[in-house]
């Protein structure tokens, strides 16, 4: 509880995210918005998906009056003209970072929900609104903002866990497989990686000069600071050599979203980001009395 909140907005970069990767900066590409919310509800975590020449921008979409996200989609044309925009999956627990992607002949959805106690591989039924649960992946550890990528003949995932809440922030865990919908192993080395800012994945690994490149969050000063490179040099399942480079930042020209930045994911010749400020309200600190007060009385009730 607290009277200063997060308040993440996503845009979409001019540019495909190797530009970005090889010019170290975003300040130099054009951004577009995306539309603005109520107060105290966000949009976050954006990922894109190109089909039949339109953009599919799915979001975790957010309101601190309920605190459960969900999952929604904006569909832009060719020109950045929004189309239409709805929801595409809600669940009894908090979802978010819906990564989407293609494999093994079908478009998949993996979002963030550990708050389920554990992780969930959802398949498009009806692109882009209907989704179906197609498998649960079992890992070492619950994990947090999972991010998969094809390499070498496998399928890879890195995550952090959900066992401890500094972990959330700074404990990387790989893990592999032959088929999406596995058996899962994990890597022996997990984790891999112990780094509070250089651990958390932020957005899409992509191969660039044979080498993966994972975006990992910068959560050394605040939650989801900024995004930083994390190269990867060597990958097998017992073997995990990477180095990291320096931060992303939001750019100057983004004000008043300047607080941090969180996601970088790849869209084809377009880049998605979301990047934050600090809403300091007695209001908002209103609307957290009043939920754990509604807390109290339904222990209340249930009690008698």
């Amino acid at each position: 509880m607290g009277l200063r909140k997060d308040i993440w907005r996503p845009a979409i970069v001019d540019t495909p995210i190797e530009a970005i990767w090889a010019r170290g900066s975003i300040d130099a590409f054009p951004l577009r918005w995306l539309p603005p919310m109520p107060s105290f509800c966000f949009l976050a975590d954006p990922f894109g998906h190109w089909r039949d020449g339109k953009l599919h921008v799915f979001v975790e979409t957010y309101d601190y009056r309920v605190r459960i996200g969900a999952i929604e989609v904006l569909i832009y044309d060719s020109e950045g003209r929004l189309l239409e925009r709805g929801p595409v999956l809600n669940e009894p627990w908090h979802l978010s970072y819906p990564f989407i992607f293609e494999g093994e002949g079908e478009t998949w959805m993996l979002p963030e929900a550990h708050r389920s106690g554990g992780l969930t591989l959802y398949r498009a039924v009806d692109y882009p609104y209907r989704w179906e649960a197609a498998a649960r992946i079992a890992l070492d550890h619950v994990a947090v903002d999972a991010s998969p990528i094809f390499h070498d003949g496998l399928w890879w995932l890195f995550y952090t866990s959900a066992s401890q809440e500094a972990h959330k922030m700074e404990a990387l865990h790989v893990a592999w497989a032959r088929s999406l919908t596995g058996p899962w192993t994990p890597h022996s080395g997990n984790p891999v990686r112990m780094d509070r800012a250089s651990a958390r994945p932020g957005g899409t690994p992509c191969i660039i000069d044979g080498r993966i490149i994972l975006p990992v969050q910068d959560c050394s000063r605040t939650y989801g600071g900024a995004i930083r490179p994390l190269r990867i040099d060597r990958l097998t399942p017992d073997v995990f050599v990477a180095e990291v480079g320096p931060s992303l930042t939001p750019p100057a020209s983004a004000a008043p979203y300047v607080e941090g930045l969180h996601t970088l994911t790849a869209a084809g010749p377009v880049t998605l980001i979301d990047m934050k400020r600090t809403e300091l309200s007695l209001h908002g600190l209103s609307i957290e009395l009043r939920r754990e007060a509604g807390k109290l009385v339904r222990a209340a009730r249930a009690g008698r």
